[in-house]
């Protein structure tokens, strides 16, 4: 008789199977948490990534800044004061461009000439000695610019933002005048118009409807 309330003790001691799973789903559920958490920390290393090659993108550009000026703007209450610049983007192997910025500072100036010129970008020819394949003439409003290709070794002869347009460029081997007005933007916009009317041997072949060999005999 005594048998009995002890069966009956240890059966109630011992835990049950139903919860036994319950204690196991509780394990499993704080394991995915932890390694959600380690997922967690390889997105914030991805964006990492994806921001260096951003910057390893935007690095490939340079920027040079050919004229910073202050400006006023006669409004009904006076005057309003602000900065203008003039910025030459490119990539020396055959892009580059010319941005206007206005802004209240001189960094908002800049930044926006920046992206004004990214937008407005011109693929350059170059040959294998990085010069230009033909002479050609560009002109914007009273300036005019000349640009000739030169030798091996000659170096770029130019002055003022022409030059900074054509180094940015990556031509290395070229001639250059300036003619007409002095003003910096003008002659900046007139190299550009005369870089943009550049075309290879190849290129005036096929429009002319000739043979590559034509042109040059």
């Amino acid at each position: 008789m005594t048998t009995e309330p002890n069966n009956q003790t240890t059966s109630n001691d011992v835990p049950s199977a139903s919860d036994v799973p319950a204690a196991a789903e509780g394990q499993g559920q704080q394991q995915e948490q932890r390694r959600g958490g380690g997922g967690g920390r390889g997105d914030r290393r991805g964006g990492r990534g994806d921001r260096r090659r951003g910057q390893e993108r935007d690095s490939e550009w340079q920027e040079r800044v050919v004229q910073i000026r202050r400006v006023s703007k006669t409004v009904k209450g006076g005057k309003k004061m602000s900065f203008r610049s003039i910025v030459v983007v490119g990539n020396e192997r055959g892009q580059v461009g010319v941005g206007v910025g206005k802004a209240g500072d001189v960094i908002g100036a800049v930044r926006k000439g920046v992206a004004d010129a990214k937008k407005h970008l011109v693929k350059v020819p170059l040959t294998r000695h990085n010069s230009i394949p033909t002479l050609s003439t560009g002109r914007e409003g009273a300036a005019s610019v000349l640009i000739r290709p030169a030798a091996p070794g000659t170096g770029v002869i130019a002055g003022g933002s022409i030059r900074t347009v054509l180094e940015l460029a990556g031509i290395k081997n070229v001639l250059a005048k300036r003619l007409g007005s002095k003003t910096p933007l003008n002659n900046a916009r007139a190299a550009m118009v005369a870089l943009q009317l550049l075309r290879t041997h190849k290129e005036t072949a096929k429009e002319r409807g000739i043979s590559l060999e034509q042109i040059y005999s």
